[in-house]
């Protein structure tokens, strides 16, 4: 394969410059909570715990992934915070690639004192009721699982009521490499991951059942990959591990200025499909993307959902004749 950078910010998204226009929170909204809903009364707004690294290590087939749920203030627009419940602190939470066959064994500690949260894997099978169950303020669950199934799935929080705990922040991606990796792999030479989401008022319970999300992102916010784009070098294929947390809304998942030359459905390798313009992601719903760039430019990211393009959710690629910007090389992390 040829050297291949895995990127993923945790909590950034873009607009590119001039083209979209971001809205704000509707005016006296911006941190008000709905009275008496099951996600304003949950958490106080004061609460800011720092980021906590994942702690994820590996003794042959089985791996040890050690996680937090924690409110914690994140940036998701310029100087606009959002008192986010979270997976170690970020949203999305960190992604999490582990191989195909592994048996995965997750610590998940409370450190939010005042309610429970919880862990849904989708990239394996187990009973909920035995292993995707709420862990209380301050305590710490360990559930243990196989992840036999390759692909690009969500996490989430299952917590009572699901979208509260969803919209407020509390997702992430799990890649789970197939066994036999994907036939294109040799061709590959950057990938970078993207989680598309949406916030709608802060807290607002009612707001995330029956209203329009205030703002649609990747990667958490709607200005990190506009300052920081995503690079390519003329010539590269390059690789997304695409995934719609939603909670509520669909994504059209396309590239401006470029084909998807192959794309694996929910990152299976056996779900494969050629020469598509859009890829339809449904709430929870992953793909692989893959697209070879020719030409020198920016290629606008975007969900196809033009009004939620125009609240934040466009990236951008950067295509140089050297793969570089600014003097320096995309890292991936």
């Amino acid at each position: 394969m040829k050297r291949m950078l895995v990127c993923f910010i945790a909590g950034c998204a873009l607009i590119v410059a001039g083209l979209y226009a971001v809205v704000p929170f509707p005016s006296g909204e911006q941190n008000a909570a709905a009275q008496n809903s099951p996600a304003a009364s949950a958490s106080p707004a004061a609460l800011d715990q720092a980021p906590v690294e994942p702690v994820i290590r590996r003794e042959g087939k089985d791996v040890y992934i050690e996680m937090t749920t924690q409110v914690t203030n994140v940036e998701i627009s310029k100087g606009l915070m959002y008192n986010a419940w979270t997976f170690n602190g970020t949203v999305p939470g960190p992604v999490i690639r582990v191989n195909q066959g592994d048996m995965l064994h997750l610590t998940l500690k409370n450190i939010d004192p005042n309610m429970s949260h919880s862990m849904d894997f989708h990239a394996v099978h187990a009973a909920p009721s035995a292993k995707f169950i709420d862990v209380m303020p301050g305590e710490t669950g360990t559930f243990s699982y196989p992840a036999n199934n390759p692909g690009v799935f969500m996490y989430h929080c299952g917590t009572k009521p699901v979208l509260a705990h969803i919209a407020n922040g509390m997702y992430g991606t799990i890649i789970v490499e197939p066994t036999d990796g994907y036939p294109t792999d040799h061709e590959i030479d950057r990938s970078y991951t993207l989680v598309q989401s949406e916030f709608y008022k802060e807290h607002d319970f009612a707001d995330m059942q029956d209203g329009e999300p205030s703002y649609v992102v990747f990667n958490g916010n709607d200005y990190s990959l506009n300052e920081h784009p995503l690079l390519a070098k003329t010539g590269d294929k390059v690789r997304f591990y695409v995934s719609n947390a939603g909670p509520n809304e669909v994504s059209s998942f396309h590239i401006v200025g470029t084909m998807m030359d192959t794309v694996y459905l929910d990152g299976n390798p056996r779900n494969v499909q050629y020469g598509m313009q859009t890829v339809l992601l449904p709430a929870s719903g992953g793909a692989v993307v893959e697209v070879t760039v020719t030409e020198e430019g920016d290629y606008p990211i975007v969900t196809h959902q033009f009004n939620h393009a125009s609240k934040g959710a466009v990236a951008t690629l950067r295509v140089t004749s050297d793969g570089l910007d600014n003097g320096h090389e995309a890292k991936g992390h």
